[in-house]
């Protein structure tokens, strides 16, 4: 099988890639290499991929669709597009609202015209985000639950990425399925999260900030699990098209409090956190809670990394990548 996979140096896309070229899948990865965060991150995960039989990169920024297009080239046989690559981070987005839509709204147009230009005319797995619910006050989130009302720029996008693709399939037939993520967090994470801007605080003896108190909740999961996620949908999807839901949330179904997060980091890491506390950004949802019984159904998603195990693996990874104590 071969896929072609967008945000291939990204989080977790390149999670991603590696359990597909495990599976023994050839993978194209694309990835504009952006300067959000630490290029050195990026090109790290993607010296990895490189080294991996059956893997080729083509460094393209996906809103470019004829770029998109050249690309991709003679893989234009792919079973499948697998669309990872977003501009990432709710509060950032108040800040560079243009690269939101650019990225997460022409580059969704982008990439579905580019699947309809291929030979087998692919379907798509698509990453959401849970960030669509907005301030939802009913717990758990589900899939059928309004999502009218995003409370930032980030959010905005992706729902308008989720109606981009109902109107691909309502008007050219082409198959997809979006995957709403939640909070996920895992070795090679992002340097704007809270594992890792917290872990780096405390290993430094420096201050955290936190929000509301610690009063917020959040359903981290780990990222072998939602790749777990990914991978099942691809496979669902190939194998019935025509039978598969157009959104599943893959979260871990465990609501956390930020305090308890924040106590999993001071455990690990064997430090006490000093904390500055702060009220909740305007762009920020007081928690979010997956429900995941359509993704366990269909793709026999079952989460089964606790925070108590997952944040250990974090740091561990952590304390290596940046020579930390």
């Amino acid at each position: 099988m071969k896929a072609i996979l967008t945000g291939a140096a990204g989080f977790i896309g390149y999670h991603t890639a590696r359990r597909l070229l495990d599976a023994g899948w050839q993978v194209v990865g694309i990835d504009n290499l952006s300067a959000y965060y630490s290029a050195a991150l990026k090109e790290a995960r993607l010296a990895q991929l490189l080294a991996r039989e059956g893997f080729r990169f083509a460094k393209v920024d996906i809103a470019d669709q004829s770029a998109l297009r050249a690309a991709i080239g003679a893989d234009d046989d792919a079973d499948i597009v697998i669309h990872l690559a977003a501009q990432a981070g709710v509060r950032y987005s108040i800040e560079n609202p243009a690269a939101y839509v650019s990225s997460n709204v022409m580059g969704q147009v982008s990439v579905f015209e580019t699947a309809l230009q291929l030979k087998k005319r692919p379907p798509i797995v698509y990453a959401s985000s849970s960030s669509v619910y907005g301030a939802n006050e009913k717990i758990p989130f589900s899939e059928s639950d309004p999502v009218n009302q995003p409370v930032s720029i980030y959010a905005a996008t992706k729902r308008a990425g989720e109606l981009l693709a109902y109107s691909y399939r309502h008007v050219h037939g082409l198959a997809s399925t979006g995957l709403r993520f939640f909070t996920v967090y895992g070795p090679y994470g992002r340097p704007d999260m809270a594992p890792w801007l917290f872990t780096d605080a405390i290993l430094k003896g420096e201050p955290i900030r936190v929000f509301n108190n610690g009063a917020m909740q959040r359903d981290f999961t780990f990222v072998g699990d939602i790749v777990s996620g990914v991978v099942a949908a691809a496979n669902r999807i190939l194998a019935t098209p025509n039978d598969i839901e157009p959104i599943y949330n893959l979260g871990n179904n465990r609501p956390v409090m930020l305090n308890d997060f924040i106590a999993a980091i001071e455990r690990a890491t064997g430090r006490t956190a000093i904390r500055k506390n702060e009220p909740m950004p305007a762009a920020d949802v007081p928690r979010t809670y997956a429900d995941i019984r359509l993704a366990a159904r269909d793709l026999g998603f079952d989460p089964k990394t606790t925070l108590d195990t997952g944040i250990p693996l974090f740091v561990e990874w952590f304390r290596g990548y940046n020579g930390a104590r």
